[in-house]
């Protein structure tokens, strides 16, 4: 009965247009990206997601890439935003900003100087310090595959002659 139920499923899951996220399609065939911090995860993130593209490949000269990605910034800001009236903190704003441009090989502006801004909140309490650490370590890794994934999209509208 089960594997009735598990046949049915994979039978009807495509014509239902269900499909696995994929990278998507760049009308470009090479780009390179500069400007990032040595061993940066967002620049590590955005490479492993480009290389995974079946129409676009990383490139580390410039004189072979068709685009430019430019990282002008990358910063994570952790801020306080509540606490008590014994000044013990009991929330936090995690932010992650990253501003980048997007320039043809030949130099033309294909996204002027940009800026994504994410935000998390962030309880905190003294005694579960250490489990906070790591939800704090979770929340920047998934902003980071977020700004990933809206880079991906934006690099993704760009159409060259």
């Amino acid at each position: 009965m089960r594997r009735r139920l598990l046949l049915g499923a994979a039978v009807t899951l495509p014509g239902c247009g269900f499909a696995l996220k994929r990278a998507p399609e760049l009308s470009f065939k090479t780009i390179q990206l500069t400007g990032f911090a040595p061993r940066s995860p967002l620049a590590a993130e955005l490479k492993m997601n480009l290389e995974a593209s079946p129409t676009t490949r990383v490139v580390e000269s410039a004189g072979e890439a068709q685009v430019v990605l430019q990282a002008l910034s990358e910063a994570r800001e952790k801020v306080v935003v509540a606490q008590t009236s014994a000044n013990q903190i009991r929330e936090f704003e995690l932010r992650l900003r990253f501003n980048f441009r997007v320039r043809s090989g030949t130099g033309k502006d294909l996204i002027p100087d940009s800026e994504i801004l994410l935000r998390r909140s962030l309880t905190y309490t003294e005694s579960a310090a250490l489990a906070k650490e790591q939800e704090e370590a979770f929340l920047y890794r998934a902003m980071q595959s977020d700004i990933v994934s809206q880079v991906l999209r934006r690099l993704a509208s760009i159409r060259l002659l």
